[in-house]
Formats: structure tokens, C-alpha cells, sequence
């Protein structure tokens, strides 16, 4: 009789990075005005997680740190699982954050969470891929972690409740 270990890797995604995994290692991130974005195949179990800084590229390349941008982000992680056998029709995404981290920030301007949300949800739709679950918005930082096994996502705001989306 034989003994597997398992080792479970923990990736962990800093702004403006990229990173795509499988079973069994996890994805993880701490978020603010960020946007924690996961798009997986439902049946390999492929993964990609972004972490997104800033809404809109404007034009700028993607350069050193691909998910800096909501707009860049999305189609660099459909991109890596496509090239790395995905199928489009099997993609759906998760994503948390957004948070708006300063009171005073009552324009679109100055509260970056919501315009993270706001292109992060634009790109995934211009691009087919439908969001199943997320946790956006409020005022309060978060910590994420994806299981690409599982599919679950679980969000822990820095007010010390967790869920699991």
C-alpha cells in the first residue's frame, strides 16, 4: 500500500498580477478598492485570478503587471485558459472587492472601487463570460481565497465575517 501526500500550494496574487493554477493548489488575495477577479472552466478546473488596481487602461499596453487594469485583466486571463485548453463556453467568473475605502469619495472619480466594479463587469460582458457569484462594493477590505477544486470562493471582510460564494 502506497501513501500520497498531496501538497497544496497557496498563490498568492499581488496588484496588478495574474496567475493561473489547477486542482490542487488555492488563489488568494487581499483586496481594498481592488477587485479580486476569478474566471475558471467548469470542467477542467483551470483557473485564473487578477487582481485588478485600476479600472480603464486608457490605451496604455498591459506591460509587466497584466491584471493592473479591469479591461487588460479580463482578456489576459481568458487568453492564458484558452491557450492552456479551456473552453470559452465552459468560463464563468467570481469576483469581490471593490470596496470604497474612503468616506469622503462620493464621485466616480475618486471612488475606485466602483469604477473597478463597473469595468471589471463590462469586460466579462463584452466578452460572453457570465459572473455566477460576487461579493462587491461596501466599505470594508477583504480577503479571498479560490479553491479551484471546489469552485468556491471564500470572502473574509475585514469586519471578521466569512462566506463562501
Amino acid at each position: 500500500m502506497s501513501c500520497m501526500v498531496r501538497t497544496i500550494k497557496e498563490i498568492k496574487v499581488l496588484i496588478g498580477q495574474v496567475h493561473l493554477t489547477r486542482p490542487p493548489h488555492l488563489l488568494q488575495s487581499v483586496l481594498g478598492s481592488c477587485i479580486g477577479l476569478v474566471i475558471y472552466d467548469l470542467e477542467t478546473r483551470l483557473t485564473g485570478m487578477a487582481h485588478v488596481l485600476l479600472p480603464h487602461s486608457d490605451g496604455k499596453p498591459r506591460g509587466v503587471l497584466p491584471g493592473k487594469y479591469g479591461d487588460h485583466a479580463v482578456a489576459c486571463i481568458i487568453e492564458g485558459l484558452l491557450t492552456h485548453g479551456a473552453a470559452r463556453s465552459r468560463l464563468r467568473a467570481k469576483m469581490a472587492g471593490g470596496a470604497r475605502m474612503f468616506g469622503h469619495a462620493l464621485d466616480y472619480q475618486r471612488d475606485i472601487g466602483s469604477g473597478n466594479i463597473a469595468s471589471v463587469e463590462s469586460s466579462l460582458k463584452q466578452a460572453g463570460i457570465p459572473v455566477v457569484a460576487q461579493h462587491v462594493g461596501g466599505t470594508l477590505g477583504r480577503r479571498i481565497e479560490f479553491d479551484p477544486e471546489s469552485l468556491n470562493l471564500v470572502v473574509e471582510d475585514f469586519g471578521e465575517r466569512s462566506l463562501i460564494i
